[in-house]
């Protein structure tokens, strides 16, 4: 054999073998933990929804403590409903209480006229089933997301993405006349009745999402809102979504070139429409970062803007994408100069597990395990929306690792609201910090390098001083007390995720 290639024999097999998909998340304990959000708003006179997360042996009970008037709690499943009528800050203490102890956690029900004061999380359709959703792949993910236990970590909406409208077109799974007589859209035959699914949802202790678009059509040919928008922001309301993805598409033919006020416009108007509605529905502007639209996205009425292109677009370049849209673009733009809490960068969905190759197939995600942890590690830093588009049906357990590591989520989840950014850089290693409610810090160290590296935080980068107690999130250990710096030792394109407090 020839020496490069045996060089390179050698180094593909060693790679492989640093590329073991290692599940470094805990178990859940027996013990009753709660998770999730410690903070949640809604508006005045809407209907609140709140489904507690924990973990922990069944059967358990829920309670708790300072309750406002015009809301109720279910002692058996958790979940909090009914309806504030006067806004302001409601401090709650909840209680998840099984035959092996208790836990409880604070929650600030805001009542306001913000939404989504944490990231959202959830799952959508798209890089996973895209053209091809119906009714009954909803219904099966919103039942692995209760079965997977991924609810008890916060996960909480389950979103349609495209092609849910009818496609004007012979098709007959697909084609029909896009509105009824009265300009209502109207559904392909792969969902009989949205009403009923989102109830469906509901009934789950979920959050239902629905996808359109300003333009004449979708991404996907389907029917978009142009010219019925309020009609049909009524329709989703009606229906019971809680979340709207609205997608640029075919908007650019319409919209008098690429100005600011031309960029703004649709989703101007649809972000006044939903301050009228009976019903919180979160905004996700989805138009890839055209005009900065993070300098003007909450002036919209938007509570989260995609900053980039489709991460999955190309499905071999995704890892490509992960760096170039996630690590890059955040930095370049010092995107975490604007996002606060109700107003969030999306860099994209969380491509994990199984998705579609975008040859009538579907495949493991091309991400190397080390990516994968890096994904999940820079959008929790960054304060980044926790949405999953892989198959929820085959979630194995190295995937239900990456999106349940509670002490990661708290991460993302952290009632701050502050996003993190990078604070140093050399060559190919870099520092990223995310400042915490409690005064301690989050930091991934990131190694974007092709081979194993020792990656290294200095207390002078960070903010720092004195001794700080490291733990490793992921792997929910205690590390021990560091002066000056902490170093470790990082794999190939990937992270180490860790708090540190101060030990004085």
């Amino acid at each position: 054999m020839h020496k490069l290639s045996r060089v390179l024999l050698f180094c593909a097999l060693s790679l492989s073998v640093a590329e073991s998909a290692v599940v470094l998340t805990p178990k859940p304990q027996p013990t009753p933990r709660i998770n999730g959000a410690k903070i949640f708003g809604v508006r005045p006179g809407s209907p609140l929804f709140f489904t507690i997360p924990a973990t922990g042996e069944r059967p358990m009970q829920f309670s708790a403590e300072n309750l406002p008037s015009g809301l109720e709690l279910n002692p058996q499943n958790g979940r909090i409903t009914g309806r504030l009528s006067r806004s302001g800050d409601y401090p709650v203490v909840l209680i998840a209480s099984n035959k092996l102890g208790a836990a409880r956690r604070n929650l600030k029900i805001v009542c306001g006229d913000k939404l989504a004061l944490t990231p959202p999380m959830g799952w959508n359709s798209w890089y996973i089933w895209e053209a091809h959703v119906t009714d009954k792949i909803i219904r099966d993910a919103a039942d692995a997301m209760v079965s997977s236990g991924m609810i008890d970590h916060g996960y909480m909406y389950v979103n349609i993405d495209d092609c849910w409208a009818v496609k004007p077109g012979k098709d007959p799974l697909l084609g029909g006349e896009p509105r009824d007589a009265a300009g209502r859209i109207e559904c392909n035959s792969r969902f009989p009745d949205m009403k009923a699914l989102t109830e469906y949802l509901h009934s789950k202790g979920l959050k239902a999402g629905i996808y359109s678009s300003p333009g004449p059509t979708t991404c996907g040919g389907h029917a978009g809102s142009y010219q019925h928008e309020k009609q049909d922001l009524d329709t989703f309301v009606e229906w019971g979504f809680d979340f709207l993805k609205y997608d640029w598409c075919s908007y650019g033919q319409i919209a008098k070139g690429n100005s600011l006020a031309e960029l703004k416009k649709p989703y101007a108007l649809m972000g006044e429409f939903l301050k009228t509605e009976p019903r919180d529905v979160v905004f996700n502007l989805c138009q890839y970062g055209m005009g900065n639209v993070w300098e003007w996205g909450p002036e919209v009425g938007g509570h989260c803007w995609r900053t980039a292109g489709d991460l999955g677009g190309s499905f071999e370049g995704i890892g490509t994408a992960l760096f170039r849209d996630g690590f890059d673009v955040y930095s370049r733009h010092e995107l975490h100069k604007f996002a606060r809490p109700g107003a969030w960068n999306d860099p994209d969905y969380l491509l994990l597990g199984f998705l579609s190759n975008w040859k009538g197939q579907t495949a493991p995600t091309p991400l190397t395990p080390e990516e994968q942890y890096t994904q999940v590690s820079l959008w929790c830093l960054v304060a980044a929306p926790l949405i999953f588009s892989g198959d929820m049906t085959r979630l194995d357990e190295f995937t239900l690792g990456l999106l349940s590591n509670d002490e990661v989520i708290d991460v993302d989840q952290d009632p701050l609201g502050k996003p993190g950014r990078r604070v140093a850089k050399e060559n190919q290693l870099e520092i990223w910090m995310k400042e915490m409610e409690d005064g301690s810090r989050a930091v991934g160290l990131f190694n974007r390098g092709e081979g194993e590296a020792r990656v290294t935080a200095r207390w002078a980068d960070l903010g720092l001083q004195g001794r700080q107690a490291v733990r490793d999130l992921w792997r929910q250990q205690e590390l021990g007390s560091f002066q000056n710096q902490f170093a470790a030792t990082v794999p190939r394109h990937g992270v180490a995720l860790v708090r540190m407090s101060s030990s004085r």
